[in-house]
């Protein structure tokens, strides 16, 4: 069967529901508590359509404590099946207004990237761990050699594509976290 593409006023309706539906689940974001887990995730200046509803419905599933948005515009929350209001987020305009919060509150910062030399599965991840999921095409938006007491770790990958998409990224990095610091 043919899919049957969509009227500019059909795209219109749709993008003007789905920013409906992100206003009042920000709106309800504010009475979202922090879930059984220590490590926050940093969306650093990912694409707002893509991938951040998906990984705060993985969040809210692993207890993530809270999500940092980095220069993220409005985006569906709709895959993320109500997740959006329920997992604290956090707001920034830029990776050293969360940088420094993060410091501040004695979190441990790791990188994930997949040119990293050190591998997540050989790496003893902190409890207070913050994870920074950079731009799914371009990366993280600061240099590593700026911020030195940032680890870099990779996922171990054996195939011949060499990146994995960014939400099953952070799936894998919340289940090593829970794996090595299981849910009280």
């Amino acid at each position: 069967m043919l899919r049957q593409r969509k009227s500019k006023r059909e795209k219109r309706e749709a993008r003007d529901q789905a920013l409906l539906r992100y206003t009042k689940q920000r709106q309800r974001n504010v009475l979202a508590k922090p879930g059984v887990n220590d490590f926050i995730l940093v969306l650093d200046h990912m694409k707002a359509g893509f991938n951040v509803a998906k990984i705060f419905r993985s969040a809210e599933a692993f207890g993530a404590a809270e999500i940092h948005l980095i220069d993220i515009g409005p985006f569906d929350p709709s895959p993320g099946k109500g997740a959006f209001k329920k997992v604290p987020a956090k707001f920034y305009d830029s990776f050293e207004q969360s940088y420094q919060e993060l410091v501040k509150r004695d979190y441990k910062i790791v990188a994930l990237s997949g040119d990293c030399e050190h591998l997540s599965t050989e790496s003893v991840l902190d409890s207070k761990t913050a994870f920074v999921l950079g731009h799914e095409e371009w990366g993280h938006s600061f240099e590593m050699a700026d911020y030195p007491d940032i680890r870099c770790l990779a996922i171990p990958q054996f195939g011949q594509v060499e990146s994995l998409n960014v939400a099953v990224a952070a799936s894998i990095m919340m289940y090593e976290y829970i794996r090595q610091h299981p849910s009280r």
